[in-house]
C-alpha cells in the first residue's frame, strides 16, 4: 500500500495541534499548511470537504538524503494530510518507502525506512 491513514474521533484542529506536538519532538517541522478546502473556494469552485496539506521536514534528515539521491528531492517536503470523511477525521501520508521505489536507489531505502517509521510514530501519538 502506498499510503498509511488512521482515523482519530479528535477534530480537524486538536488532530492538527497534536500531530504538532508529536513532530516536534521526533525534530520535524511544519514548513506550511494548505488549506483546499479554502483555496478552492477562494477560486469559485464547489468543494466542501474539510482537507488540510501540512509539509513537514525534518533539516537534517532532508540534508542527509539529498546528499545520497538529488531526486529524493522531488517528494520532499513530506506531506502528511488532515481531513474529515464521513464524519472522521483521518490523517495520513503517503509512505516514503513507496515514493523512494520510485528514485530506484537501494542505498536510500534504508533512510526512507527509518523516516517513514518516525513519522508513523508522529501520527500514532497524535490520535
Amino acid at each position: 500500500m502506498f499510503h498509511y491513514t488512521v482515523e482519530t474521533n479528535k477534530s480537524m484542529e486538536n488532530a492538527i495541534q497534536s500531530l504538532e506536538k508529536s513532530l516536534k519532538e521526533e525534530q520535524f517541522g511544519v514548513l506550511w499548511q494548505f488549506d483546499i478546502k479554502d483555496k478552492l473556494q477562494e477560486k469559485g469552485l464547489d468543494f466542501n470537504q474539510n482537507y488540510m496539506v501540512l509539509e513537514v521536514c525534518n533539516p537534517h534528515e532532508a540534508q542527509r538524503v539529498l546528499s545520497q539521491n538529488l531526486m529524493v528531492g522531488y517528494f520532499l517536503p513530506c506531506k502528511i494530510v488532515v481531513y474529515e470523511d464521513s464524519g472522521k477525521t483521518k490523517i495520513g501520508m503517503p509512505k516514503p518507502t513507496a515514493l523512494i521505489q520510485m528514485v530506484n536507489d537501494e542505498s536510500i531505502k534504508e533512510l526512507a525506512k527509518d523516516i517513514e517509521e518516525r513519522l508513523i510514530t508522529c501520527i500514532d501519538n497524535s490520535i
